[in-house]
């Protein structure tokens, strides 16, 4: 089940960590939850090769980590409206589900929802310019822009579902 958290709020698996992406197209963001749903913190950075590639790395870390659901970033635009990097997005999100799915076989099925991730890197990189004393390409260079934009996106998913769920 792909979708708008708003939409699938419901049927998130309750208790258990949660996985929220920053999907870019050179690198995947990562970051994990609490098993309490309350607090996201960065964990890394895969850089992109092919799809198959990500898919094994992203496996290794779901065990690893016993992840019960996904929060993948909504590159919304200012209006609110879905463009191309929406669908880009979904369509990521819809073949992790489909690879997932043959791979690890879950009982439940896969929760996977869609967090508006406005803002989200300009307010990483703005934090990490004027708090870490790196630069932003060199903070990027490293993988630390997209696993906090991950955080970011993952932590206003945890205080929504928080207040809604």
């Amino acid at each position: 089940m792909i979708d708008l958290l708003e939409n699938i709020i419901k049927e998130r698996p309750k208790g258990g960590r949660l996985l929220g992406m920053d999907i870019g197209k050179k690198t995947i963001g990562l970051a994990i939850s609490d098993n309490a749903q309350n607090i996201a913190t960065p964990l890394i950075t895969i850089k992109r090769t092919r799809f198959s590639k990500d898919i094994k790395k992203l496996e290794d870390i779901i065990c690893e980590y016993g992840v019960k659901g996904y929060v993948m970033g909504y590159p919304l635009n200012m209006d609110n409206s879905a463009g191309s990097k929406c669908q880009s997005v979904r369509d990521f999100g819809l073949e992790f589900e489909l690879q997932l799915s043959q791979e690890l076989k879950p009982s439940n099925g896969l929760w996977i929802a869609l967090w508006d991730e406005r803002l989200s890197t300009a307010s990483v990189e703005d934090f990490v310019a004027s708090s870490v004393g790196i630069s932003r390409r060199s903070a990027k260079e490293k993988g630390i822009i997209d696993k906090l934009a991950a955080q970011f996106i993952l932590q206003g998913a945890l205080e929504y579902i928080g207040g809604h769920g």
